[in-house]
């Protein structure tokens, strides 16, 4: 449960930001139609995670899921997705991404504009390639802001229970719980061990405070503030 919890939350904190990055800063840039690109990017963020999770579970669905559909229509066999540990961590990974990205999305074009224009036209007049003004212009000036979402995203993917609990429903024979589905089925589910819940509550609580102090810490060191 430990692992699976910090595999998810590294998946899908990764993908998010990355992800994220991409899509802003092809955002930042004119083209037609750039303000309903906008708009249809942030339409996973602005539907109810229990929705996306429903939706997501019929994709992968073994029986009449259209990813299994997509699969036998260009003569692969289907997946038994949820059959196995990690190809069920696959489909709420998934999932949780087309949940996240929207808010990496948003935040990281936020930071896109705050950087002065003047820093890339000084670059470019140095003679500077398109890919050393993201690394030394772009990147820079999102650190304020990376720092941020990378923190709240962590913190939020750790405790994310309706994605786990409605897409893979802890399938294989429970090999895909996470701590706070763990913590939810010891409270609420089989005999009700509330005292094994609440330790469940406060490991998560201790590791996302150490999480964040060490995380805050490394951040003065290298002077940023946060």
């Amino acid at each position: 449960m430990f692992v699976n919890t910090i595999v998810w939350t590294l998946a899908c904190v990764f993908f998010h930001y990355t992800i994220g990055l991409g899509l802003a800063v092809m955002l930042n840039r004119k083209f037609r139609g750039r303000s309903l690109y906008r708009v249809l990017l942030i339409v996973p963020w602005a539907v109810p995670a229990f929705v996306s999770a429903f939706a997501w579970k019929f994709i992968f669905n073994p029986d009449r899921g259209l990813f299994n559909a997509a699969l036998q229509a260009i003569g692969f066999e289907p997946v038994a997705r949820f059959e196995h540990r990690w190809t069920a961590m696959f489909a709420a990974i998934c999932t949780n991404i087309w949940l996240g990205v929207p808010f990496m999305m948003v935040a990281i074009l936020g930071g896109l504009q705050s950087i002065p224009a003047e820093l890339y036209e000084a670059a470019e007049m140095d003679g500077a390639t398109p890919r050393q003004r993201f690394v030394n212009v772009t990147l820079p000036g999102l650190r304020p802001v990376s720092s941020t979402v990378i923190l709240l995203g962590t913190i939020w993917t750790f405790n994310m229970f309706p994605i786990i609990y409605f897409v893979t429903g802890g399938q294989p024979a429970g090999e895909t719980e996470i701590l706070v589905t763990g913590a939810y089925r010891a409270a609420f589910e089989s005999i009700r061990n509330y005292s094994l819940a609440a330790t469940y509550g406060v490991l998560i609580l201790s590791m996302l405070m150490v999480y964040a102090a060490v995380y805050r810490r490394v951040l003065k060191a290298r002077g940023e503030v946060f």
